[in-house]
């Protein structure tokens, strides 16, 4: 076992944990990254990424990552290839987590980047036509739609925002939901209903999602769970809508989180509850989730990790003068 010591430890990579480390980097707190079972986060999975800003033409989301990953080298940070699978917050900074690795990483400061997953189907075709016609992300691939017939799956909160916002795009939009009746805010509901551009469809969940020719999704199959009668939708775009899951299970009973799991900040900063712990990224917006808010977020949690140990060394200097 071996123990790596660290003003700034990132547990987590993607935007928000790479941005973290930049400016970690930058302020000379030789940040460590402990990259996580999916180093780069959702965007390795995402192919075009369109509005991220600073590319006139369209990237690739492993490329992003890519470069993000080696700038945040170029400038100090050293990259972990472990999993975090114990940390100790109990007696405030230094804090201490354990790799699956059994290595040991000791941080004056810690930034939790671990992200979120968006929860999808597990059906036939899901996986296979990832990118190519099924999406989780309305705001992040919407625009690829443009003129097209799009189906969202779901029922909740972020179905029928992510049906509203395909309108901008579609004047052809399906909301499959396996109930007669939402279970969205009746605001959102009141503004679906009155769209004339989204159809609800009734008492239907997608058994498979079948491709074209082309290689790219061709329709849905349907299944009514009432009757179990089998129907087929054919569409350029399917949105899986059923919500994410916040990779938060690390720090159950250590760190307050909301109903939905995520942890929880003070409004308008990146601080948890534990002083020189801070939450960037998914991890704790379940508003936004895009890279750049992400990245943003990631930001402020260094500059925040700066101020905390500067007031940190500064409260040691008074200790020790005082003896």
């Amino acid at each position: 076992m071996t123990t790596h010591t660290t003003r700034m430890l990132i547990i987590g990579s993607g935007p928000a944990g790479y941005s973290a480390a930049i400016y970690g980097a930058r302020a000379g707190m030789q940040p460590i990254v402990v990259q996580g079972i999916q180093p780069g986060g959702q965007l390795t999975i995402t192919t075009d990424v369109e509005n991220y800003p600073g590319f006139a033409d369209v990237i690739q989301g492993p490329w992003l990552m890519e470069q993000m990953q080696k700038q945040a080298e170029h400038v100090g940070t050293r990259m972990m290839w472990d999993t975090i699978v114990e940390v100790d917050l109990a007696n405030g900074s230094p804090f201490r987590a354990v790799g699956d690795s059994g290595d040991e990483y000791i941080g004056d400061v810690l930034v939790i980047a671990t992200g979120a997953q968006a929860k999808w189907l597990g059906v036939p075709g899901e996986q296979e036509l990832g990118g190519k016609g099924v999406s989780a992300c309305a705001t992040c691939d919407g625009f690829f739609y443009r003129g097209k017939k799009v189906a969202v799956i779901g029922g909740g909160n972020t179905a029928v925002e992510e049906a509203l916002y395909l309108t901008n795009h579609s004047d052809d939009v399906t909301l499959i939901h396996r109930r007669d009746t939402l279970r969205s805010e009746k605001i959102l509901q009141d503004r679906l209903f009155a769209s004339e551009k989204i159809t609800p469809l009734w008492n239907k969940t997608v058994s498979r999602f079948v491709k074209g020719e082309n290689g790219k999704l061709h329709h849905l199959e349907l299944r009514d769970t009432v009757t179990g009668e089998l129907s087929t939708l054919e569409v350029d775009g399917a949105f899986v809508a059923i919500g994410h899951a916040p990779a938060t299970e690390l720090f159950k009973g250590k760190l307050p989180t909301d109903e939905s799991g995520y942890l929880i900040v003070e409004p308008g900063t990146p601080k948890t509850n534990i002083p020189g712990v801070f939450a960037c990224g998914d991890v704790m917006d379940h508003t936004y989730r895009q890279a750049v808010t992400a990245a943003g977020t990631g930001c402020m949690a260094a500059l925040d990790a700066e101020r905390f140990l500067a007031t940190l060394e500064h409260a040691r200097h008074e200790a020790v003068a005082a003896e």
